[in-house]
C-alpha cells in the first residue's frame, strides 16, 4: 500500500456524513447504518483515509438499503491519513502504528460483537489497506463472504489460505496489485474449488481504464470512472446478496 496511487484523489473527511450514526462497537468508534435487527451484516474495512470518507459511507448506506446491518469501524483510532504530502507526515511511522495484522486482530472482536447482537451471517468488503486486512479474515470462517477491492499487496500464501466465497475487484492501472497478479490469485482460488472439501465460489474482475482506489475515490466529474465505480459497488452488493444469508 506504499504506492502513491493509494493517496490520489483523497476524500474530504466528514464526521457527520451519511444516513447512519456513530456508536461504539468492540471498543471502536463505528459508523452504523441499516436495520439494527437484521440477521445479516456487512463489515466495511476502509482504505488509509478511514471511516469518515463520504463515498465509503454512501456505499455503506447503499448496502444497508438492501436489508443489511452495515458497520464501518475506525480501525485507525482517529488517526487516518489526512495529507500524504505534508512534510510532517511520516508514512513509515503511520504503517508501524496501523499494520494490517493489527487491523485483522481488531476486526475479530467487531465480528464477535455483531454475532452477540444476533447476526447470523456476515460479509466484508475491504479497500486498499482494508483489502490486505480482509484477505486474512477470508482465511477464517468468522465471516461468510469477502469482496476485496483494489487491495494493497497480498501474498500467494494468503490467497491459498482463503476458504470462503471471495471476489477480487481490481483496476487495470494499479501498481499495488497489478491485473496480472490478481488474475494469478484468481487461478489459485479456482484451483481450490476442484477439491470438494475446499469448494467455494470465487472470481477476479479487472475494471478497464480505472486506477487503484477508484471504487470509493472516484472523480465525480469523470462519468466513465463514476459508472465503473457504480458497477463495482453493484457487484459487491450482489456478492453479499448471494452469499450472506
Amino acid at each position: 500500500m506504499s504506492s502513491s496511487q493509494c493517496f490520489e484523489n483523497p476524500p474530504n473527511l466528514s464526521s457527520t456524513c451519511g444516513a447512519g450514526h456513530i456508536e461504539e462497537l468492540a471498543g471502536l468508534k463505528t459508523y452504523v447504518t441499516g436495520p439494527s435487527d437484521s440477521k445479516r451484516a456487512v463489515l466495511l474495512i476502509a482504505d488509509a483515509f478511514g471511516y469518515e470518507a463520504p463515498k465509503l459511507r454512501k456505499l455503506a448506506d447503499k448496502i444497508a438499503s438492501a436489508g443489511f446491518l452495515v458497520v464501518v469501524p475506525d480501525f485507525f483510532y482517529g488517526d487516518p491519513i489526512i495529507d500524504f504530502t505534508s512534510p510532517n507526515f511520516n508514512l513509515e511511522a503511520w504503517f508501524k502504528n496501523h499494520g494490517t495484522d493489527k487491523g485483522y486482530e481488531d476486526a475479530k472482536p467487531v465480528i464477535a460483537a455483531l454475532k452477540s447482537k444476533g447476526v447470523s451471517a456476515i460479509g466484508a468488503a475491504g479497500f486498499c489497506w482494508g483489502g490486505m486486512v480482509l484477505v486474512k479474515l477470508a482465511g477464517t470462517e468468522d465471516i461468510q463472504a469477502a469482496v476485496i477491492l483494489h487491495p494493497g499487496p497480498m501474498t500467494e500464501d494468503e490467497i491459498k489460505a482463503v476458504k470462503i466465497p471471495t471476489a477480487i475487484l481490481g483496476a487495470e492501472i494499479d501498481h499495488s496489485s497489478p491485473p496480472e497478479q490478481l488474475k494469478k490469485f484468481g487461478e489459485i482460488m479456482s484451483a481450490k474449488t476442484e477439491t470438494p472439501v475446499l469448494q467455494f465460489e470465487s472470481y477476479v474482475k479487472i475494471f478497464p481504464g480505472v486506477s487503484h482506489g477508484w471504487s470509493v475515490r472516484y472523480d465525480d466529474d469523470n462519468e466513465f470512472v463514476v459508472k465503473s465505480a457504480e458497477e463495482a459497488q453493484e457487484d459487491t452488493l450482489n456478492w453479499f446478496l448471494k452469499h450472506v444469508k
